[in-house]
């Protein structure tokens, strides 16, 4: 199953944890789970389509912003869980691991 791995940071601070960060996708590609893994643009980057109009900047209120991700394919959630806990943003509550939905549902 794909699962998202993704990692919120409060802007406009890049964060810590570059070498965690290095080790995690060294394991994941090393396992052969690793489909995609990327760091997002600045905040200040993101355009947002609002009725029809692009705004600039990311939704306002928001907080902490979605920094980088994870595409992993894992066979259970608590393997996933597992490897999202390895971001240094774990330790504050900063990272969300969703399953990738296919166009029936849940993929299996």
């Amino acid at each position: 199953m794909k699962y998202l791995i993704l990692i919120y940071r409060d802007p406009p601070s890049a964060g810590p944890g570059h070498a965690a960060h290095a080790a995690l996708t060294h394991e994941l590609a090393g396992g052969g789970e690793l489909i995609a893994a990327e760091t997002l643009a600045d905040p200040s980057q993101t355009r947002r389509v609002h009725a029809g109009a692009v705004v600039d900047g990311p939704l306002p209120g928001a907080g902490a912003q979605p920094a980088a991700f994870y595409l992993v394919e894992c066979e259970t959630l608590d393997c996933a869980l597992r490897h999202a806990a390895q971001a240094p943003e774990a330790a504050a509550g900063r990272v969300e691991v969703r399953p990738v939905l296919c166009r029936g549902g849940l993929e299996m």
